[in-house]
């Protein structure tokens, strides 16, 4: 082919491309300004240190033709706390961007707070600048940020107690060594980051109260994040650990709430006693126990994405007025286990990742007395023996759901005063498990079960009418 040839297939299309693309008409009237879909973004509180979640806002030209943005600029510059992106670019200043007719472009935001050397929640004010045809507008930037005890892989390795000043937040680890002991005072908050956990060799006191609750969570405050379970790893008692106590606390939206054990073989039964505390939206478990002593009252253990309540091999356990009730939603995972499982073996892996079974773990005690075991599948108590032994528990005075083709309960002395798949109607699931008005728990209880526990979770009293709810919670509502 010529030269001659070639350069006729080459430019005539490109001059028939360029001819074609329409003449950009600017507007340049000062009235003809842009639009944006909001006039402040927000942002939750956010931890110093920590970044925000990205936001993002549009910036739309309602006009028939095209407009020039002369700038768009942080107002704070490179001092800001927040970053900007601009349609897919990031920096400080952008200059003559076109904005097509009825088009819009995306502004997105995000902010990193400096410590500010205060225990309040302090309020973080910046703009972006947006300049066209004359016009100066804006978009306000707004966060509450606040300072934290940050904890980074930190060992305690003798008596400390935590303040409720600020919140801690736990980056990787917290390592209670086998000798120290960590007490929480009163309103603590403990933020976890993603996969951080806290291991306990030693001692673990939660001494929240009424009033002032100790609170675990994730780290992550924005209200997207709520209900969101898995968001940090696990509260892990090994099997060195002693005279752990947890109360009046609240754990959110974890991998696993609480894990307790110890191998068979070290001869070791790790002790906690937990009462008036919520655990829920776990991914995984919301107590599993291995091997332990677990005494529990006044507990509700909700939405997981396995067991509310795993007993693993063996162990010492004790629940009375506890509420264990999974309404795990399947748009999180297809949850395969009940809410309370008992079961006298597990498999383990060793180093050549090969199984290895632990059969006929010998439990001391399960009893399970005024309380609650419910959920959204039909089977929700599971008792498991690998050789078909006979396990030692109790339960009496209890609401259960249990499909009767799998657990003949009915047969089984060791099931007493049930009350068997009747909704227990819960008025607020998936929050707190407080009973409806119409709950056939209400006044369902033994009163010697109530008397050492005699007030509920809510501090209402048991004993002001004709028998103890079962459950957690009392329902106030007149006498029964």
């Amino acid at each position: 082919m010529g030269i001659r040839n070639f350069l006729i297939l080459v430019l005539i299309p490109l001059a028939l491309f360029f001819s074609c693309q329409p003449e950009r008409n600017f507007i340049e009237d000062s009235d003809a300004k842009l639009e944006f879909t909001l006039d402040t973004l927000f942002f939750d509180t956010v931890f110093t240190t920590i970044g925000t979640a990205t936001k993002a806002f549009k910036v739309k030209n309602p006009h028939k033709n095209f407009i020039k943005i002369d700038e768009i600029e942080l107002a704070g510059g490179a001092f800001s706390v927040f970053r900007i992106n601009v349609d897919g670019t990031s920096g400080l200043r952008f200059s003559d961007l076109d904005l097509a007719p009825n088009d819009s472009m995306y502004v997105f935001v995000e902010a990193t707070l400096d410590p500010n050397g205060s225990d309040e929640i302090l309020r973080i004010q910046d703009s972006i600048v947006f300049q066209a045809n004359g016009n100066i507008q804006d978009v306000d930037l707004v966060a509450w940020g606040q300072d934290v005890h940050m904890i980074g892989g930190e060992i305690i390795d003798q008596s400390t107690t935590w303040p409720a000043d600020k919140p801690y937040l736990i980056i990787d680890y917290l390592y209670v060594d086998s000798l120290a002991s960590l007490t929480m005072d009163p309103g603590v908050k403990v933020h976890l980051h993603k996969d951080a956990f806290i291991y306990v060799a030693g001692s673990l006191q939660v001494n929240g109260n009424q009033e002032e609750p100790v609170w675990f969570g994730g780290d992550r405050l924005e209200e997207f994040y709520d209900q969101i379970p898995g968001q940090w790893g696990v509260i892990y008692f090994s099997g060195s650990s002693f005279n752990n106590r947890i109360s009046n606390t609240e754990i959110h939206n974890g991998t696993i709430g609480i894990l307790i054990s110890a191998t068979p073989e070290s001869g070791l039964m790790p002790d906690l006693h937990i009462d008036n505390t919520l655990i829920n939206r776990m991914s995984s478990s919301g107590v599993y126990a291995l091997n332990a002593a677990v005494s529990g009252s006044n507990l509700v253990v909700g939405d997981c994405g396995g067991s509310s309540l795993a007993l693993i091999y063996g162990g010492d356990y004790d629940f009375t007025h506890c509420t264990f009730a999974n309404y795990w939603p399947n748009g999180f995972s297809n949850r395969q286990l009940p809410a309370v499982l008992l079961r006298d073996y597990f498999v383990t892996y060793d180093e050549n990742d090969i199984p290895v079974l632990y059969p006929d773990g010998e439990f001391e005690n399960a009893s399970f007395s005024n309380s609650i075991i419910y959920g959204s599948h039909s089977m929700e108590l599971l008792i498991e023996s690998y050789n078909n032994l006979q396990l030692n528990y109790l339960f009496d005075y209890c609401l259960t759901r249990i499909h009767e083709d799998s657990l003949s309960y009915l047969e089984d002395p060791l099931f007493t005063n049930i009350i068997n798949n009747e909704e227990p109607l819960f008025d607020s699931i998936p929050v707190v498990y407080e009973l409806d008005s119409l709950s056939p728990a209400i006044d369902a209880g033994l009163p010697d079960h109530a008397t050492e526990f005699p007030t509920d979770l809510n501090g209402n009293s048991r004993l002001d009418d004709l028998a103890p709810d079962l459950g957690a919670y009392e329902w106030i509502g007149g006498a029964g």
